[in-house]
């Protein structure tokens, strides 16, 4: 392996998940270098922000090095959370319980996606709740008995960033909000959403990054690990 690459295998027995690899800014030689350690290591790969193009020619080069012949399965682009795995996510544990994804519109869908695609990673279930933004105050009112069931809500919002503070004002669950990067001019690239969801009045809700979909997926990890009774040295063994 490159010199410059160094892979963090302990991290899943340090704080219970597993290293995310921030595909966006990286060539196709290099994730699959990186996919390619973690596999030997017996980890599973999840890397993100990754374009159908550059999935495709990382694909390409791991199939010179594991063959086809289909003893070894491929790694799997998914082209809506814009992230490889490899191996496929493992079955869901049943002692997390569920997440709740919602999101404002279809415009989130791609951050949403991303966070599904994390927790799931790490055998997480979870439901996507789509297109329950504040201009339609009743979509969400007309979810809000089946969103009680869940342990953890993460609200992806763009335009002004009000869905986590409507969530956190009417359920008690803990609400993560993901600021997204869609709306007209002042929205700023996701701005007015992150700073309005930070000056939020609703107590306790987070808050993180704009279109950190992996990011509140492991916010709501944290949560979960905590209230399963699991600590990371219980989670030791990999998917």
């Amino acid at each position: 392996m490159s010199e410059d690459i160094r892979l963090d295998l302990g991290r899943r027995q340090r704080i219970g998940m597993v290293e995310a690899v921030w595909g966006e800014h990286k060539s196709a030689d290099q994730i699959t270098a990186v996919m390619l350690g973690l596999h030997r290591a017996g980890e599973l790969a999840l890397v993100t922000r990754v374009t159908a193009e550059k999935a495709a020619e990382v694909e390409r080069q791991l199939a010179d090095h594991i063959g086809t012949d289909g003893a070894v399965p491929p790694p799997e682009h998914h082209p809506l959370a814009r992230c490889l795995t490899w191996p496929g996510p493992p079955p869901a544990d049943p002692a997390f319980g569920r997440v709740a994804v919602l999101s404002g519109g279809t415009s989130d869908l791609a951050v949403a996606s991303e966070a599904r695609l994390a927790l799931a990673c790490h055998g997480v279930a979870s439901d996507l709740v789509l297109d329950v933004g504040v201009a339609g105050l009743h979509r969400l009112l007309g979810e809000l008995e089946g969103l009680r069931r869940a342990k953890v809500l993460i609200a992806c919002a763009g335009m002004e960033g009000a869905l986590p503070t409507v969530l956190a004002g009417l359920l008690p669950q803990p609400v993560i909000g993901v600021p997204v990067a869609v709306g007209y001019g002042v929205s700023a690239g996701g701005q007015a959403a992150l700073m309005g969801m930070l000056a939020s009045c609703a107590p306790g809700l987070t808050v993180v990054n704009i279109d950190n979909g992996y990011g509140a997926a492991m916010a709501a990890l944290r949560i979960l690990l905590l209230g399963s009774g699991e600590t990371s040295a219980t989670r030791e063994q990999g998917p």
